[in-house]
């Protein structure tokens, strides 16, 4: 007897697997099926969701849908775009709206419409937006379920349909109530409980077995927390006499971390691995190389080329091994990896060399269809340490994607006029949600180099914004008046303004897609000398990154903090008084799935210690801290 489901109708949303991801986690089996699927997909389905996409609905290539879907007797949840789908399909009118939103909304719900999806949550709720289009006429038989200051159809219903649509995504943790709304959709489907993570882990298990086919596995491992789940799977479902690890040191690691990589994996037992340095020929693989893309093409390529040099040294036979890699889903949305979504990043799991051995099932990747808590859920089901589950994330490409380039020739007219333009948008933006004092001090630019964001599923390059709120207090900062001397700013006491004042700013900028606070400049340095300079990814500006950002990571396991955040990124910006210097970024994160994310406010006497030992580095002529949550913006400036 077939399982019955909810089926997630994927138009290229990144948060598609995310909604099937959502329903497991409560209990409820979830495929995932394209939009333009036949009707027979949907036997045993008691619920359809349509996801977000990358498309507005009246572009000339919009994904393929069945109408006939609008047909069923089936219960239907529209999200965003599907929210205008669903309105489409009834005769609604969606168009551009008047106001795009990305990140935090307040949904009030109508107290006159009584709605299943609603049922046991409170009128007003914090919900999480990405959209520029917008419902601009309820379909038939439609009614308003709720709004926000600038959707007026934030949630509608059709009960006499069973139709229901919502402008939020309530799949991502930043719609708190999104769980329970789920909840209370499959209630109205009639689903009853039938999946669990020990059954998630069962199948994994199970498709190693058959994918493999016999044949060995050599997998590719970073140290961070997707290879080495990744590894232990492996070893439990082959053996690690069948499994090899293999740990390249490209060059792009922390400070010490392979080292440190090698020593966890022998403390957990793990004997099975070998780490190759490579440093060298990453570094040539990228040299002189400036456009983000690239780069990450060019260190996945050269991740094969190294297993390729790896297999002969070994003397590995080709026809008994597959390779395997630690991809996650998102990995695969953010490249473009299903049919409907759009291009955020080229992961170096996707490069050209490795779809061709996808091509030819030379590749095994066990946790595909995982987010990265539920992959932490299954390292600690294996009975892997926290040491190794609980561990910040760190890509294949490592810190080499943390150094933004500069050629000293890409930048033209028209970067320069957006320059121009994004200062005066910014310039004309309202910030005034601070105290009369920060107010006061406040003084703003824009930065003139380019950050990967993603607002409404596609990809941006756009401009940081940057605030200044003047010299320190005296007693702000743990090195008290000392502050104003190192040239340590003032850093807004609430979290909330800071959020506020960064979605503003992003949500109301054409040019902007990321808020900067400016924490410290070396009192000898002017605004005026820092300009764009001539900088690549060389081992002289990793080494000063790798100093800079171990710094960071010490203070955050000293004070115990490193396990209350997601992920600490520092950026390298080509962007200072001289080719020798650079700004630095911090970059602290908050999330449980990638897919969303909030900027981590770190206590002040934390960060006052990072700050205070910054500024001991000689060529560091500034900090910045980023305070943009995702979207609009990635977790990584490239």
């Amino acid at each position: 007897m077939s399982r019955s489901k909810i089926v997630v109708l994927d138009f290229g949303s990144q948060y598609a697997h995310l909604i099937a991801k959502r329903f497991r986690m409560l209990g409820y089996y979830s495929e995932i099926a394209l939009p333009s699927t036949d009707l027979s997909a949907f036997e045993n389905c008691k619920g359809i969701v349509f996801s977000g996409g990358p498309s507005s609905v009246y572009d000339e290539k919009v994904p393929e849908f069945n109408s006939e879907i609008l047909n069923l007797d089936i219960p239907i949840l529209g999200l965003c775009y599907g929210h205008y789908i669903v309105q489409l399909g009834y005769q609604g009118k969606v168009g551009k709206a008047e106001v795009g939103e990305f990140g935090f909304a307040k949904l009030e719900l109508n107290p006159q419409v009584k709605c299943p999806l609603f049922e046991g949550i409170q009128p007003e709720q914090q919900v999480w937006m990405s959209h520029q289009d917008g419902v601009l006429q309820l379909g038939e038989g439609f009614e308003k379920v709720g709004s926000t200051k600038d959707c007026p159809f934030a949630a509608t219903q059709n009960l006499s349909k069973k139709r229901f649509s919502l402008q939020f995504h309530c799949e991502v943790k930043d719609t708190p109530c999104g769980n329970q709304i789920f909840q209370n959709f499959a209630n109205y489907c009639g689903m009853e409980k039938n999946w669990d993570q020990d059954t998630v882990l069962q199948i994994i298990l199970e498709n190693i077995k058959k994918e493999a086919d016999g044949r060995n596995v050599l997998l590719f491992l970073s140290g961070g927390v997707d290879s080495t789940i990744t590894f232990a799977l492996l070893n439990k479902a082959l053996g690690q006499d069948r499994v090899l690890g293999l740990h390249i040191d490209n060059g792009f690691m922390r400070k010490n971390e392979s080292a440190n990589v090698a020593q966890a994996y022998k403390k957990f037992g793990f004997t099975n691995f070998i780490v190759e340095d490579a440093s060298q020929s990453f570094l040539k693989a990228i040299s002189g190389l400036t456009d983000p893309q690239k780069k990450r093409m060019a260190v996945g390529e050269n991740f094969i080329t190294v297993r390729n040099e790896v297999v002969a040294k070994q003397h590995l036979d080709d026809n008994k091994w597959l390779l395997a890699q630690g991809t996650l889903y998102p990995d695969i949305i953010e490249s473009g990896g299903t049919k409907n979504s759009n291009t955020i990043k080229t992961h170096h799991n996707r490069v050209a060399g490795i779809q061709e051995l996808i091509a030819k099932g030379l590749i095994i990747e066990p946790i595909r269809d995982l987010y990265k808590d539920e992959v932490r859920a299954i390292g600690k089901k294996l009975g892997l340490s926290d040491e190794l589950v609980m561990r910040h994330p760190f890509p294949g490409p490592g810190l080499s994607i943390n150094v933004l380039c500069n050629d000293g020739k890409s930048w033209n007219e028209k970067d320069a006029q957006e320059l121009t333009a994004a200062k005066k948008e910014l310039n004309d933006i309202k910030i005034d949600m601070f105290c009369p004092q920060c107010t006061a001090n406040l003084t703003r630019d824009v930065l003139p180099v380019r950050s990967v964001g993603v607002q409404g599923d596609f990809r941006t390059y756009r401009f940081p914004a940057l605030l200044d709120f003047g010299p320190a207090e005296e007693d702000e900062w743990p090195c008290g008046d000392k502050a104003g001397q190192l040239g340590i700013k003032h850093f807004p006491g609430k979290r909330e303004k800071i959020e506020e004042a960064s979605s503003t700013i992003t949500n109301a900028a054409k040019y902007i897609n990321r808020t900067c606070i400016k924490l410290y400049q070396n009192p000898k340095i002017k605004n005026e000398d820092l300009k764009l300079q001539e900088g690549y990814c060389d081992k002289n500006r990793l080494d000063q990154l790798r100093e800079v950002d171990n710094i960071v990571l010490t203070e955050l396991h000293k004070s115990g903090y490193y396990n209350q955040i997601f992920q600490h990124l520092t950026i390298d910006l080509p962007y200072a008084s001289c080719p020798e210097h650079a700004t630095f970024v911090l970059r602290p994160v908050i999330s449980e799935d990638v897919m969303t994310a909030r900027f981590a406010y770190l206590p002040k006497e934390i960060m006052g210690e990072i700050i205070e030992e910054i500024t001991k580095l000689p060529f560091v002529d500034a900090l910045y801290f980023d305070a943009t949550n995702k979207p609009p913006a990635t977790f990584g400036w490239e």
